[in-house]
């Protein structure tokens, strides 16, 4: 894999001469380079000097302050450790596809940190989400600026083809919702629809196990009532939620891995192989074993579930 850094306008980050040459002139220190680079930011943000996509995203907004906000819950809280990004190539579109729990989809997040952070071209994750989520007031369009879509083949297909890492989690809400007896238990993938998005573009995709999302929020119950109300898929029922009111809705500090595994290659299929069924159910089913196998691989090597 290459070893080059990606080009500024890639990551949204400012350039790094800039920021150290600022930094020197200010004394050199980690903080005084923290100062120097939201100082860099706020220009930019005066000036007009970033850009936004089709799809409505902002790699400058999405590095320096959406996924900053969650950076210290990757690096300090939950201590993510990620095995295989060498997996996932430097360039051209590829689809990650993940297993999902946790109540909240912190999971989709920390996948999202690790691939802007610590992949060698610090790649972009663009998420398929549910519809919910663009329903959500304030919470669409934080969604469109992290270069997040709609769970649809159009959008999935548009993104590949244009060479980004587009991320989909087929357990959806059956996964984050699940209660924390089937912890680890993968729910069903759906009718396979990312699998024909690769089929027709020609992009790997690659299974990718999470541990450690299950112990966060460990789901008892759900109040079906007040989340039919509200409108949402579940209101869950903790340990410490909603007996500790807001402090119930601290997450457990569990150990995190994430997981790349090997690339399932699509390219040697015809386009017209994505209409198919039993080749999309074949591949479905393959990569949910692949996830399947590689949690339980990871839990029997977990010592403990906090340490």
């Amino acid at each position: 894999m290459s070893e080059q850094p990606p080009e500024p306008h890639a990551t949204g980050r400012p350039p790094t001469d800039l920021v150290d040459s600022i930094g020197r002139l200010i004394g050199g220190s980690d903080w005084e380079r923290r100062a120097a680079r939201g100082l860099a930011f706020l220009r930019r943000r005066i000036t007009g000097d970033y850009e936004v996509d089709e799809f409505g995203f902002d790699p400058d907004l999405t590095e320096n302050v959406l996924l900053s906000a969650f950076r210290p819950l990757y690096e300090r809280y939950f201590r993510v450790e990620t095995r295989g990004l060498d997996q996932v190539p430097d360039k051209g579109g590829v689809l990650i596809v993940a297993n999902h729990s946790g109540t909240l989809p912190f999971d989709a997040v920390m996948t999202q940190i690790a691939l802007a952070d610590h992949h060698p071209a610090h790649r972009h994750l663009r998420m398929l989400a549910a519809d919910v989520v663009f329903t959500m007031p304030f919470m669409g369009e934080l969604a469109r600026k992290a270069g997040h879509t709609l769970a649809c083949s159009p959008d999935a297909e548009r993104l590949l083809c244009s060479g980004e890492v587009v991320g989909v989690w087929p357990e959806g809400f059956k996964g984050i919702g699940k209660p924390f007896s089937d912890r680890y238990r993968l729910q069903r993938f759906g009718r396979g629809g990312f699998v024909s998005a690769a089929l027709r573009t020609g992009t790997p995709i690659i299974p990718t196990a999470i541990v450690g999302a299950e112990e966060i929020y460990p789901k008892i119950g759900d109040i079906k009532p007040l989340a039919r109300l509200m409108n949402l898929p579940y209101i869950p029922v903790t340990p410490t939620f909603p007996w500790l009111g807001p402090l119930g809705a601290i997450p457990l500090p569990s150990k995190w891995y994430i997981a790349f595994g090997e690339p399932i290659d699509t390219s040697g299929y015809d386009p017209s192989a994505a209409d198919d069924p039993m080749l999309v159910f074949n591949l479905t089913d393959q990569v949910r074993e692949t996830i399947q196998d590689t949690l339980y691989r990871l839990l029997l090597q977990r010592r403990s579930v906090f340490f």
